[in-house]
């Protein structure tokens, strides 16, 4: 049950982040810096879309994808339909892998160090959720300085549980 409420509430955030992506007036407007704030929409975006395909897709699901942490920071050229490209990947690394992790392996270390630690496989999937709602967040806010006017893009949408 659980397995099912994490992945009912990632793919709606992750959906969420293409409505953000997708909501930007312009490819240029997703990397548009803004004072104070450290990371654009693109950035984050980015870093979502690899941050899920890695540690769900891959670490857990077995995927094939590699990660470019770097360049989920440091790339300023992706498009909104590059970005949302990704973010359907995400989606279905996600709805591909949570169904078939078994109550053992919810248990067990999550099969990678994090951050100079091992935590239960449960307790970093919250942490995973928690780190996309966050700056899913951020995005929205992101979006909203350098689109003024531009609206809600229905990022906490209950009816998508």
């Amino acid at each position: 049950m659980v397995t099912d409420d994490l992945r009912a509430t990632m793919v709606r955030d992750l959906r969420a982040l293409g409505r953000e992506v997708s909501a930007y007036p312009s490819d240029a407007a997703l990397f548009r810096a803004v004072p104070g704030i450290t990371n654009t929409g693109g950035t984050l975006a980015l870093h979502l879309a690899g941050n899920v395909q890695h540690f769900i897709g891959t670490v857990l699901g077995g995927g094939s994808y590699t990660r470019d942490r770097d360049a989920e920071f440091n790339r300023r050229d992706a498009t909104r339909s590059e970005l949302v490209a990704e973010i359907e990947k995400a989606i279905a690394a996600v709805e591909r892998t949570l169904p078939t992790v078994t109550k053992e392996v919810w248990e067990a270390e999550f099969p990678q160090e994090v951050g100079g630690r091992r935590l239960p496989t449960r307790r970093f999937a919250a942490h995973l959720l928690s780190h996309l709602a966050y700056h899913l967040g951020q995005l929205d806010y992101h979006r909203r300085i350098v689109a003024p006017g531009s609206g809600t893009a229905g990022t906490m949408s209950l009816s998508e549980l």
